[in-house]
């Protein structure tokens, strides 16, 4: 811990140029979604918008691709093999990795489910190795722990953004322990596979091995459903404008929780849900240049 390099400011958003377009800002794919699960695909795809990215796809089971799409008409959305519980289905893992090679930035995990066929799909993604990607929940419940050599090697930015729980499975410890010692086990996992760790929280940690940043912001109104898959969002269309790893994890958590102290500001913290985090992302935002 000694060699690290604390940082404390927060990068900001280059102004947009007068003549840029939509595919200025990035193309991110969002694989997410299951049946009973198309609220994240929903809420990460809807983020990466809200995060400033020109273009946006949601890739998610066939089975739910209506409802996805249903939610939000500025991104495209594209069916993958799905199995009979609206999940991804073997042979999902060809088609998204095609998409993903269309992408600027790629974000996986949320609402995807546990099942064999979403750890091909999330390997797939780690082998493209030129692609910033952000893994989330069942994205990193998928791997827990068992393959970390899959990120060495990546030339792109890998982030991952665990809660306590996952952090606890990818690292082989009790919940208890990671809480206990965040920071350091942290940096040490970040260092150790080459990857920048978003550790969330109160007062979520930042890592890449090298560099560390404390959060500041967020409340415990954004203990909700959802919120994670907000955030998951924002830091690809972070990435997938230009950002580096680092960089966008940490604009992409400090907005996310500016977002939701407004949020809180005006409407309390007791019924905060994870969309009045979405709506208020545009604000936060703007407050660094965007």
């Amino acid at each position: 811990m000694s060699d690290t390099v604390r940082v404390t400011d927060v990068p900001r958003l280059r102004p947009r140029a007068a003549d840029s377009h939509k595919g200025t800002y990035g193309r991110v794919l969002a694989a997410a979604g299951s049946r009973g699960m198309s609220g994240a695909a929903v809420l990460c795809g809807s983020a990466a918008l809200r995060g400033g990215a020109g273009l946006v796809t949601v890739a998610c089971p066939a089975a739910v691709q209506d409802v996805v799409a249903a939610g939000n008409p500025c991104y495209t959305t594209h069916g993958l093999p799905s199995d009979p519980d609206g999940r991804l289905a073997a042979g999902a893992a060809d088609p998204l990795a095609e998409l993903a090679r269309e992408a600027t930035a790629v974000a996986a995990g949320p609402g995807l489910g546990q099942k064999p066929a979403v750890r091909d799909a999330v390997v797939s993604l780690i082998r493209l190795a030129d692609k910033p990607l952000v893994l989330d929940a069942d994205a990193l419940n998928v791997l827990d722990g068992r393959s970390p050599g899959l990120f060495q090697g990546r030339s792109a930015a890998t982030v991952l953004t665990p809660h306590p729980g996952e952090f606890a499975r990818l690292t082989g410890r009790p919940t208890d322990a990671v809480q206990k010692d965040r920071e350091p086990l942290a940096v040490e996992f970040a260092r150790s596979h080459g990857v920048v760790l978003l550790l969330k929280g109160h007062h979520t940690i930042v890592t890449d091995g090298r560099r560390v940043y404390t959060n500041t912001t967020g409340n415990p109104g954004m203990a909700t459903g959802g919120a994670g898959d907000v955030l998951t969002g924002l830091i690809a269309a972070l990435a997938g404008q230009g950002l580096d790893g680092f960089a966008a994890a940490v604009l992409g958590a400090w907005a996310h929780g500016r977002a939701g102290d407004l949020a809180a500001a005006e409407l309390g913290q007791a019924g905060l849900t994870a969309v009045d985090v979405l709506a208020h992302l545009p604000r936060a935002l703007r407050e660094v240049g965007g």
